[in-house]
């Protein structure tokens, strides 16, 4: 999947379109998801033009992969997930369902969020 500078991701760190912002640094960016599947349901994202997991691991500096890890910490603590526990969640590439070409982490909390992935139907 290559980079797309007019996802929806990007034109929201443009300030092209709006969101509800729950924090923002100078590397990251993170807001209410849309469509949520959760009580709590916020995107972290970087500012950088990354993909996905693999390319963000692969070019991020440093700066930007601690930048994004605490930003994680921030929106828990924020949101009140920190003390009641939430699930991270980065879907990465076509078989992980991954949507938007920008690596994006969905912070997902405030209820109970069950299993986490449907064990296959017996053959």
């Amino acid at each position: 999947m290559a980079y797309d500078q007019n996802n929806i991701f990007a034109r929201i760190i443009r300030g092209e379109i709006p969101c509800a912002k729950v924090y923002e640094d100078d590397l990251t960016l993170a807001f209410s998801d849309i469509d949520p599947k959760a009580p709590v349901h916020v995107l972290v994202i970087p500012k950088g033009a990354y993909v996905s997991m693999n390319d963000f691991h692969e070019h991020a500096s440093d700066a930007e992969i601690a930048a994004v890890t605490r930003a994680v910490g921030k929106v828990a603590k924020i949101t009140g997930v920190d003390k009641t526990g939430y699930r991270l969640i980065a879907n990465n590439g076509a078989d992980g369902n991954q949507e938007v070409p920008h690596l994006h982490l969905h912070v997902l909390g405030g209820r109970h969020l069950g299993g986490m992935v449907k064990k296959p139907e017996p053959a």
